[in-house]
């Protein structure tokens, strides 16, 4: 677990955006999207570079991370309208590449075995993008999931329904939802995970130095053969090694720097 320590929000979304660009310049990729507040710096981040910088999306396949049970992907909250609204609509990444559970499918079960099969089928998410919830949650993982779980429907916490109740003009939050599992999300290739503001700092320190814990779903990317966790001041302050992780991260920065003045 890479811990890399940022001056700001919108710092945060520049380094996620110079990892998922390293990628993207590589070649074809399979991108893994979160929706929520904590990826939007990010994603504004390569929208700017597509606009003013021509970074490409043309070549890349997108599964998103999760959606609410019962809602068309019209719905103005789906999960699928979100991500179109907030990043794939204003890059060149093709619709018929982005491809997200159906919320409304007459059989659930069903479609989150799909779309894990789909996910394989595609050879697997190269860089998968993720938030982190107050109480650990990523993905809609809540608290108990299974550390080896796969793409399922799950119930959402009241804590959770809450939280996004203002996305809702009724406020009524759709109580299930089809979800990446943490096993799912373990497969991928690289794991950036996004943190940002003080409520989230207890969930960063649980998920980076506390034991892992279904109590803590996030905990799982301890496990992760590759995860970058990005943070802003707040996210980060309650950490107990922020010395060590600072030391890593110049020695790190340093070395980049030294291989790319070679190149």
């Amino acid at each position: 677990m890479q811990i890399l320590l940022c001056d700001s929000p919108d710092h945060v979304g520049r380094r996620a955006a110079d990892v998922i660009e390293a990628r993207l310049r590589q070649g074809p990729a399979v991108l893994g999207l979160a929706t929520g507040g904590s990826p939007r710096t990010t994603y504004k981040e390569l929208i700017r570079r597509h606009q003013e910088e021509q970074l490409s999306f043309a070549q890349a396949t997108a599964f998103t991370l999760d959606e609410y049970a019962g809602l068309p992907p019209s719905h103005e909250q789906s999960y699928y309208s979100t991500i179109r609204r907030e990043f794939v609509d204003h890059v060149d990444l093709p619709l018929e590449r982005l491809i997200t559970p159906n919320g409304d499918a007459p059989d659930l079960v069903a479609e989150a075995n799909r779309y894990d099969s789909a996910i394989s089928a595609a050879g697997g998410v190269d860089v998968q993008v993720l938030g982190i919830g107050a109480n650990g949650h990523i993905g809609f993982n809540e608290p108990t999931s299974s550390l080896d779980s796969r793409t399922r429907v799950k119930t959402l916490t009241r804590t959770t329904r809450e939280d996004n109740a203002r996305f809702f003009a009724d406020g009524q939050v759709p109580r299930l939802c089809l979800t990446e599992g943490l096993g799912t999300i373990r497969d991928a290739k690289l794991a950036v995970l996004v943190a940002m503001g003080e409520n989230k700092a207890e969930a960063v320190r649980l998920m980076v130095e506390g034991p892992v814990s279904a109590n803590c779903p996030a905990s799982v990317l301890q496990m992760h053969r590759h995860a970058i966790i990005i943070l802003d001041p707040q996210a980060a302050a309650q950490l107990s090694s922020l010395e060590y992780y600072r030391e890593a991260q110049e020695f790190n920065d340093d070395l980049s720097l030294r291989a790319r003045s070679a190149g």
